[in-house]
């Protein structure tokens, strides 16, 4: 018994060190690869860049007031179409106690010199009517009269205009009347009711009551790597994919590339401008992000390969071509000369021609 459990134990060592040569003999064997064959077309090759960016107004106007004070009423709101010289709010004027207090002692003081003047009048005319003034003088106390009866009432209308913000003589035009400078869409409005708001004078920006645009005058406005913004130049065309509106594709125009780069994270961009033309019936919005297309080179009807399949060595440019399937398949490699690429495929000036066949992606060992 022990005796077949041995004989069996050696047979069972001698089986498996067998076996294990056999498959190291195998696996150590050269195996052949196999390669998919591809072959060169004719077609078109586009090179083109992509820059991100923003629709915008070609101008935002920022309406602001010229008085400060409170606002008592607000006509408009986002997204409202405003004309020209439509009035948007209304500020109620909140008085400055010394503007005030000069304001009104002008008009005592004009009061006095009307009182003055009068009397001075009065005189004069009853002396010229006896004759006993000459013409002249009469003339001189009722002009100087007439003086004081227009200094009092422009008294009382700065004490007004101090007190109100309104002007009797011109009370339509008033200050206290924030009108639209342009005709166009409003975008936003960031005060409320009772909001203070700063006059625009040449040392405050002011308030800004509403900002309007002209929504008919957009441009894209974007960035491009320093890579490519030597390729780019006026007047190229550009075409606009909109994420919020993915069926609509309005075309551009470049009408400025920024003559100074940026930094950001590393990289040197530059600003570009574009005019958007084909507007979409239903309108665009400001602040839209797009994603501009721009064509840099194209050629068409050239023999093309993918790029995936070509080799480059220092300057040189090289595939391989079939050159044998009677014991496997057999490669040469030919130099070729590359011209226009997309990143999917390549141009081939010279080296293969259209019925050659080029070793693609590997498929079998």
């Amino acid at each position: 018994m022990k005796k077949f459990f041995r004989i069996s134990l050696w047979t069972l060592v001698a089986v498996l060190f067998v076996g294990t040569f056999v498959y190291l003999f195998i696996n150590s064997r050269p195996k052949e690869e196999r390669y998919s064959l591809v072959t060169p077309e004719r077609g078109d090759i586009v090179r083109t860049t992509v820059l991100t960016g923003t629709i915008e107004p070609r101008d935002e106007i920022e309406i602001k007031p010229q008085i400060s004070g409170i606002i008592s009423e607000v006509l408009v709101e986002a997204g409202q179409t405003v004309k020209e010289g439509d009035v948007i709010a209304r500020i109620k004027v909140i008085p400055e106690a010394s503007s005030l207090s000069s304001a009104q002692n002008r008009v005592d003081v004009a009061q006095i010199a009307l009182e003055d003047a009068r009397a001075k009048y009065e005189r004069s005319r009853m002396l010229f009517e006896k004759k006993v003034i000459a013409q002249e003088e009469y003339e001189t106390a009722k002009a100087t009269y007439d003086r004081a009866v227009k200094e009092l009432a422009g008294a009382r209308d700065a004490v007004r205009i101090v007190r109100e913000g309104v002007s009797e003589l011109n009370a339509s035009e008033s200050n206290t009347m924030v009108r639209a400078t342009i005709t166009g869409l409003v975008l936003d409005v960031p005060v409320k009711v009772g909001s203070s708001v700063i006059q625009s004078n040449t040392f405050n920006d002011g308030t800004t009551i509403a900002t309007v645009a002209d929504m008919n005058n957009l441009i894209f406005r974007g960035n491009v790597d320093e890579t490519e913004v030597g390729q780019l130049a006026t007047g190229m065309p550009m075409s606009i994919a909109i994420g919020a509106l993915p069926d609509e594709h309005p075309s551009a125009v470049i009408e400025y590339i920024s003559p100074k780069g940026t930094s950001a994270n590393g990289a040197n961009t530059f600003e570009i401008k574009a005019a958007l033309s084909d507007l979409p019936e239903s309108g665009l919005r400001a602040g839209y992000s797009a994603n501009a297309t721009v064509t840099l080179r194209s050629v068409k009807d050239v023999l093309t390969v993918p790029e995936s399949v070509v080799e480059y060595a220092g300057d040189s440019t090289y595939v391989y071509c079939l050159a044998d399937t009677t014991a496997g398949q057999k490669w040469n490699r030919v130099a070729v000369e590359p011209g226009l690429g997309d990143g999917i495929r390549v141009e081939i000036k010279s080296g293969i021609d259209s019925v050659a066949q080029l070793r693609g992606a590997k498929i079998s060992e």
